[in-house]
């Protein structure tokens, strides 16, 4: 529970029906705080015993990379707010600097409890199963020998030890890498010295050691020992001559997030790459040490990296950079190790077709990955690559991974002479070294490449296809909740849909005509764009159920998201709940809304699921007086997705995917095993397990199963269309404001 947050307020005078009220710190939890709430949920899934270990070895891991994202960006921006002096208060009252010490003080929480759980239960766990995690001094003779031979072979080379002196300055320290900070002392010096060593980052940090025995004398499955740990166990060989007082182990986190004025930016792509190269270069914003040092050898690393003391350093007893255990499970298959596995199964409606775009054309077809495989996804785009009647394919791409089979078939496309069109988002937070390699590759292809429009991301996720069919184009499009990532499709859950309507497809070409510089269209048959109409649509949607219920017709909410912030939909539901709305929100991350608060909030209830797929849908359902209205979207509910980000919401209209929605929904708000409930004062607790228990992923792993079960081809994690030899192709809502200027490449 948060110090700042009220636990048993009374809101019912302030709020009834005064928007002011409403609008009051107190009803709104703070952003950053609900994020790591978000990472304790996922750290007690790493202590849950239920969990098989690697599987909890995996949480651990993903606790310590969101938490260095977090750092990076969130508490980075912070920290220049407060440096510049130009914070303002947060929606829940709280000042710049108090949020830093509240995050500081929960992540100081978080660290111990995660230190607690791998060292004390989880790593004691696996040593019984053989994995081992060892200190040099742990090992037989014969092996320490061996390994002593190895560290002079192959890793001393490449150490360059830095002694801190007049004559040479605190070195540059890079961003979440390893060092030792060496404490020592020569003949005649007055001052102790202290001196560092990078941790070599091309160097495998956990070191296989083989014929390692276990207590009861058998071989362990897998032993390692710590790359730092075998570079301390000879520091005396990096400063020869010194006298050594200790070493310790320290990482420093920096600010690596990129701030671009696009209306500068001559040439985008350019101004991009020089930005990453400065991000290197971050101020420090968390220093993390591993072991005992003394006050005034940490009191030095701390002044060098401008840290305060007592809010951005983090003493821990345990290693550092937990991520990198995410290695020792991927040494060891065993089965009981792991989850049960699963391989996706093509959909019913894609499972015998022989022509993709035929069974699209005939009805609109939904999927939800990863139960449905992804490669009816990468087929589509493959399939009209090759295929000779297609004339034209346009793409979004934001996050596509390496190796994007994408990538390809667009190239390939692109050869064979079709018109292509990539619209590739240069600015995906860590992924933007990757996307421009993805541009560049593309450009080469002969493929028309488009960086968005100026002053907003690109988030949404579409496709669209053109195709000569009986002497007249036809259109084609895919439009999902997640990413072109074929990888993180098998561990993220999303949407994917196809269509072939006339209107929607219209809708999907007028985005692409909007992103590559033309106007925008007067009207739009289905789709909401952001950050033309969406926010005013979502507000529109919830005001119409409010009206509903005072009206006495059904009313209800039913959404899905990643993420809640924005205030005015937050207030809005607040609204909508004093007359009587029941809102059932399933949030996977931050939620800024307080559920349950006397007079304000009573009818909402939020939940969250985190189970072994990462929840990434975003679903809704409006009651609308008992005429449902079912919809999926790109966009969470936040600020930079309604007015800073191209997003699109995708009305789903055929009866049967609306009930295929609709269940998908009611099993998630089911899950008994899985789940948690934010209280009012923003902690969560587990939702209590029903008889019988519901676990709504392994229900939607086992009605993949049956469905597979009653086709002919069983479980197939990949299917191609065959198609002939390739041969080039023959040459609701009134419109917001105008839409920002398109943003090209070269500064063209």
């Amino acid at each position: 529970m948060s110090d700042h947050a009220p636990s048993s307020v009374n809101f019912r005078s302030r709020a009834q029906g005064d928007g002011e009220a409403l609008q009051s710190s107190r009803l709104y939890l703070n952003r950053e705080l609900s994020w790591l709430e978000f990472n304790a949920r996922v750290l007690a899934e790493a202590d849950n015993e239920t969990v098989p270990l690697g599987e909890r070895l995996k949480f651990h891991a993903i606790v310590a990379s969101n938490l260095d994202e977090f750092f990076m960006v969130r508490v980075a921006g912070l920290q220049q707010q407060l440096s510049g002096g130009v914070g303002e208060e947060s929606p829940d009252g709280l000042s710049v600097s108090d949020q830093l010490s509240a995050i500081s003080d929960r992540v100081h929480e978080l660290a111990a409890l995660q230190f607690t759980g791998l060292h004390e239960r989880l790593l004691p766990r696996l040593t019984e199963h053989g994995l081992l995690i060892l200190k040099p001094n742990q090992l037989p003779p014969e092996l320490l020998a061996e390994l002593d031979d190895l560290f002079v072979r192959e890793i001393f080379p490449i150490l360059t030890p830095i002694a801190i002196d007049p004559g040479h300055p605190f070195p540059h320290v890079r961003n979440k890498s390893l060092n030792l900070g060496v404490m020592f002392s020569r003949e005649g010096a007055t001052e102790s010295g202290f001196g560092v060593v990078q941790v070599p980052m091309m160097l495998p940090r956990l070191m296989p050691v083989s014929g390692v025995r276990l207590a009861n004398g058998q071989r362990a499955k897998h032993a390692f020992v710590l790359l730092e740990d075998v570079i301390a166990r000879h520091v005396g060989t990096c400063f020869p001559g010194a006298r050594f007082k200790g070493v310790y182990v320290f990482r420093v986190t920096r600010n690596f997030d990129i701030s671009i004025d696009d209306d500068e930016a001559q040439d985008l792509l350019q101004t991009i790459q020089q930005e990453l190269r400065k991000r290197e270069r971050g101020n420090a914003v968390r220093l993390e040490v591993s072991g005992d040092p003394p006050a005034t050898s940490l009191a030095k690393l701390v002044k060098a990296l401008k840290l305060d003391p007592e809010r951005d350093v983090y003493v821990s007893r345990g290693m550092l950079n937990v991520n990198d255990l995410m290695k020792v499970k991927a040494f060891d298959e065993r089965r009981e190790l792991r989850d049960e596995p699963f391989t996706p199964y093509v959909a019913a409606p894609f499972r015998d077709a022989d022509d993709l775009f035929a069974v699209i054309r005939e009805r609109d077809v939904l999927l939800h990955h990863p139960y449905d495989s992804y490669e009816s996804v990468v087929d589509f785009v493959s399939a009209a690559a090759d295929d000779p009647d297609v004339l034209a394919i346009k793409q979004t791409l934001y996050r596509t991974g390496g190796d994007s089979p994408f990538v390809k078939a667009l190239a390939r496309a692109a050869e064979a002479g079709k018109q292509v069109t990539a619209i590739v988002e240069l600015k995906a937070r860590f992924d933007e070294a990757s996307n421009i390699a993805w541009a560049r590759t593309l450009e080469q292809s002969g493929v028309h490449v488009v960086y968005g429009l100026i002053g907003l991301k690109t988030h949404a996720k579409c496709t669209l296809v053109v195709r000569r069919e009986k002497g007249r184009l036809r259109r084609y499009a895919h439009l999902a909740t997640g990413n072109y990532n074929p990888q993180t499709a098998r561990l993220y859950t999303d949407l994917s849909f196809f269509t072939g309507r006339a209107a929607l497809c219209e809708d999907v070409s007028s985005l692409f005509n909007l992103l590559t510089g033309y106007s925008a269209p007067p009207k739009w048959n289905e789709l909401v764009v952001a950050p033309l109409e969406m926010h005013e649509r979502i507000l529109a949607l919830i005001e119409r159920e409010r009206q509903h219920a005072v009206s006495g017709k059904p009313s209800g909410i039913v959404a899905k998201m990643n993420a809640l912030v924005d205030a005015d939909v937050i207030e809005a539901l607040y609204r909508a709940s004093q007359v009587g709305v029941p809102i059932r929100l399933l949030v996977r991350g931050i939620c800024c809304l307080r559920p349950g608060v006397p007079g304000v909030s009573e009818t909402i209830e939020v939940r969250a699921l985190l189970d072994r797929f990462l929840e990434h849908s975003r679903v809704m359902r409006f009651t609308n007086g008992g005429e449902e209205e079912f919809y999926f979207a790109s966009a969470d509910w936040m600020p930079r997705n309604f007015h800073r980000r191209v997003e699109i919401l995708c009305p789903i209209v055929d009866p049967e995917l609306r009930d295929r929605v609709a269940n998908l929904l009611t099993i998630q708000l089911e899950d008994s095993t899985k789940a948690w409930i934010l209280r009012a004062d923003g902690s969560y607790d587990r939702v209590k397990e029903t008889v019988p228990p519901v676990r709504s992923q392994q229900k939607f792993v086992d009605q993949a199963r049956a469905a597979s079960r009653s086709g002919e081809l069983g479980a197939i994690s990949s299917r191609r269309f065959h198609l002939a030899h390739a041969r080039p192709s023959p040459s609701r809502l009134s419109l917001a404001p105008p839409p920002p200027k398109p943003r090209k490449k070269n500064g063209h």
